[in-house]
């Protein structure tokens, strides 16, 4: 069964150009390698949530946390590091609605 990968997060003060700029160039592309479709990114305008929710697509429970815990997976994250902070993860089912996250 088909599962959906959370990422929550703030972007870094300043930082929000190269956050984009790594979003397109290294992020959405390193987490298709690791197995994981990019598939939807929300900005939080308002309220007291993380500023970014990207959601991503993966094969199995079990093969998103293989994933979360591989040294590639790794790497990518302390990557991100540099450009947001408060980095969150929630592994959800599949669901056709929007995944409320709290």
């Amino acid at each position: 069964m088909q599962v959906r990968l959370l990422l929550m997060y703030d972007i870094l003060p300043g930082r929000d150009q190269e956050y984009f700029e790594f979003l397109v160039r290294e992020l959405a592309p390193g987490l298709a390698r690791l197995g994981i479709q990019p598939n939807e990114n929300w900005y939080t305008q308002f309220g007291e949530y993380p500023q970014i929710l990207l959601g991503g697509i993966g094969e199995s429970y079990a093969a998103v946390k293989k994933t979360l815990s591989s040294k590639e997976w790794e790497a990518l994250r302390k990557k991100m590091a540099e450009y947001v902070t408060n980095i969150q993860h929630k592994v959800v089912r599949m669901s056709p609605y929007f995944p409320l996250v709290k």
